[in-house]
């Protein structure tokens, strides 16, 4: 099966009790991929995860309880460094497709690190930017499975 990056709207709604359907799905996607051993992250996911769930929920996480939830993502999923590489290849996307510079680094450790597939509401649904496609788990058509 092939590897499955998962971005941050995903790790964050898993958290997040406003939105009780997306948490929902965002707990079964977190809970699907690291039980087939599909799902990765990356260090800037893991970082951004930090920041929105100290300061953007409602209620926040505490420091204690974020660095919890992102001790269990790294034990559950593949971690990839940000890399100079990654910076690069993200400048160029940025140049390249006009996306922005988090987003194309999101795309550059995804075409990097060889996974073809993302799972983040932040792109169109169903863009390919060279083999890496982007697909909103949180969209009506959704089905896991089909991605696995």
């Amino acid at each position: 099966m092939p590897p499955i990056l998962i971005d941050t709207n995903v790790l964050v709604y898993s958290c997040d009790p406003a939105d009780i359907s997306r948490q929902d799905s965002a707990l079964h996607i977190l809970l699907d991929s690291a039980m087939l051993r599909v799902g990765c992250v990356s260090v800037q996911n893991l970082a951004e995860f930090m920041n929105v769930t100290t300061r953007s929920l409602n209620p926040i996480l505490s420091p204690q309880e974020a660095l919890l939830q992102i001790e269990r993502l790294i034990q559950s999923f593949t971690v990839y460094d940000l890399t100079s590489a990654v910076i690069m290849e993200a400048g160029k996307a940025k140049r390249d497709y006009m996306l922005s510079y988090y987003d194309a680094q999101i795309w550059a450790t995804a075409r990097l690190n060889q996974v073809p597939v993302v799972f983040s509401e932040d792109f169109n649904d169903g863009l390919v930017l060279e083999g890496v496609r982007f697909v909103n788990p949180f969209g009506q058509d959704f089905v896991f499975e089909d991605w696995v």
